[in-house]
């Protein structure tokens, strides 16, 4: 099939046919055409990394068929009100140590409440004062929450599209399609960077990886960053029992969203913990070049550090993992920000 534009051109007019020309490719030259254009906006050996914290977990009212963290599933979870903004900014310094270069946040809400904005905000400030860019998830976005967000300095919004509009009723059913449209129309709006991705092994057919991906490259911009996730499956949920995704679904579904999204950091995101090393190096080679780093994924695991630096060593990519951050000044920076935050006593108590 030919496309309308050379491969590696942004886009925003894509259509299924040739969504699903991309991923019928055989594999080795859909993985060929990924690298290409890859390398001709992203240094090929070059990992973004970034550290996710759940600050409010589980209680939420939607009805996700995946998510361990909704009030309607039976997970054995153990909920977490609003954690304090001391407590959120020596994690924050911890992920600095370790080598993040963003720190992203979530809370397991609808939406946040007027009552939480106060203390999500100093949570931003305190962050961006240590040098890190910032990123949360909190579920829908007014107009204006999502202005006082950007107003703050946070850098990235994060809010998923999840899957096609076709398939995404058979998933959730407590917010539509368009809510999460309108959400990211409010995040780019207020001049913040977009977040947004999905989950593939939802139970989704072939179009629907495709219909996702379409969706995301066609809106007015891109996001800057695409997180594609591999389903977790958590006993209890709707989907703890679903069919596993063949892996090289999976890759491809990277490769794909490489080229469609040539200017975006394609994040390898959650599913990491059950990929064996060979199937992350394909993912790189597919054009990842974002990963989210530490033990946890909000409520699931994720390779720890040890094991993402040496998965990097042996690959040689680079990231900012591998530097220490042991200069006096920067590590005095740090303290004094969560010292200064601990003074002000910001300690908020929110069930949901």
């Amino acid at each position: 099939m030919e496309f309308n534009d050379p491969l590696g051109a942004v886009r925003h007019n894509w259509t299924l046919d040739e969504v699903n020309a991309l991923f019928n490719m055989p594999f080795n030259d859909l993985m060929f055409q990924a690298q290409s254009v890859h390398r001709q906006h992203f240094n090929a050996n070059a990992v973004q990394v970034s550290t996710l914290l759940s600050i409010k977990t589980g209680a939420c009212p939607e009805d996700c068929s995946y998510c361990p963290q909704s009030a309607r599933y039976n997970t054995d979870l153990e909920t977490q009100k609003l954690m304090e903004v001391q407590d959120v900014l020596e994690k924050a310094a911890e992920a600095k140590q370790s080598g993040s270069e963003r720190f992203c946040m979530g809370a397991a809400w609808r939406n946040p409440k007027d009552r939480d904005m106060p203390y999500i905000i100093k949570m931003i400030e305190g962050v961006k004062e240590m040098g890190l860019e910032t990123c949360m998830t909190l579920g829908m976005l007014t107009k204006d929450q999502a202005q006082a967000l950007a107003d703050a300095g946070l850098d990235y919004y994060n809010h998923n599209l999840d899957t096609s509009p076709e398939f995404y009723g058979e998933i959730i059913s407590t917010r539509t399609y368009q809510d999460r449209l309108n959400t990211l129309d409010n995040v780019r709006a207020a001049g913040m960077n977009v977040c947004s991705g999905g989950i593939v092994g939802l139970g989704e057919d072939a179009n629907d990886r495709s219909g996702l991906l379409l969706n995301l490259a066609n809106l007015d911009q891109h996001p800057e960053s695409v997180p594609i996730n591999m389903l977790v499956k958590v006993e209890g949920t709707p989907l703890a029992d679903q069919d596993d995704l063949d892996p090289f679904e999976f890759i491809r579904t990277i490769a794909v969203a490489r080229i469609m999204m040539p200017k975006s950091y394609v994040r390898l995101s959650a599913g990491r913990e059950e990929m064996n090393d060979q199937m992350q190096a394909m993912c790189f080679l597919a054009g990842a070049n974002s990963v989210f780093y530490g033990c946890k994924l909000l409520t699931t695991d994720n390779p720890d550090e040890d094991a993402d630096r040496a998965l990097f060593r042996r690959l040689g990519i680079n990231s900012q993992m591998s530097k220490g951050y042991s200069d006096e000044v920067e590590q005095y920076a740090i303290e004094q920000a969560v010292k200064e935050q601990q003074s002000q006593g910001m300690f908020y108590d929110a069930a949901t």
